[in-house]
């Protein structure tokens, strides 16, 4: 009951950040902020930094509950999305509109996790799943199909080096790079190809 409570409190914060976030940081690129014209399903494009904000924040409202993912974020990583929020809004902006907007290093964030819980293929898949999902429920058009290639190509690479880096005492080193990243793609593919999922989301030029 506390761990729920705390992961629905965190939500309901970071709702809030994502509305002030949004508010404060919408033109930081130019881009605007109200989504193009909408499919026939009713769902619009990404369109900006509000968009990007109310996306990850379903996201990890998602993430945080799921069974395969929640322990990673809650217990481990301990994220205090509100806080963190900023931050994550930063990394899409980049990956989706190519803004100059995010300059840490993600990948240090990921090899420290991984020293303390394995972050294994299976999650991978898992994330890529949930993001690709929360995007097509929310989202159609060019940007939102950037937002999930971008992320199956996230997905990929981490998990190449992550083949190569420290693990979490007492996880048994993968047999090979090459046959960890050989069941990084397969994990990945199969939760972008599975039925109903896009095959090959075109990228904006």
């Amino acid at each position: 009951m506390a761990d729920s409570s705390a992961r629905a409190d965190n939500t309901a914060r970071a709702d809030s950040s994502a509305r002030a976030d949004s508010s404060a940081r919408a033109d930081s690129t130019g881009q605007p902020d109200s989504s193009g014209r909408a499919d026939v399903g009713g769902r619009a494009d990404i369109g900006g930094r509000a968009d990007i904000a109310a996306l990850v924040t379903e996201f990890y409202r998602r993430a945080f509950a799921d069974p395969r993912l929640g322990h990673v974020f809650v217990d481990v990583a301990r994220l205090d999305l509100p806080a963190h929020l900023p931050v994550i809004c930063d990394f899409w902006q980049a990956v989706i509109f190519r803004a100059g907007t995010y300059r840490r290093n993600a990948f240090g964030v990921h090899a420290d996790l991984h020293s303390r819980v394995p972050l294994t293929p299976e999650l991978f898949a898992r994330w890529l799943e949930l993001w690709t999902t929360t995007v097509d429920e929310l989202h159609s058009g060019p940007h939102a199909d950037r937002a999930k290639l971008q992320a199956h190509r996230i997905a990929a690479s981490m998990g190449r080096r992550l083949a190569e880096a420290p693990t979490a005492p007492g996880t048994p080193a993968p047999a090979s790079t090459r046959a960890a990243t050989a069941t990084v793609a397969t994990a990945v593919t199969t939760a972008v190809t599975a039925p109903g999922r896009h095959r090959r989301p075109s990228e904006p030029g």
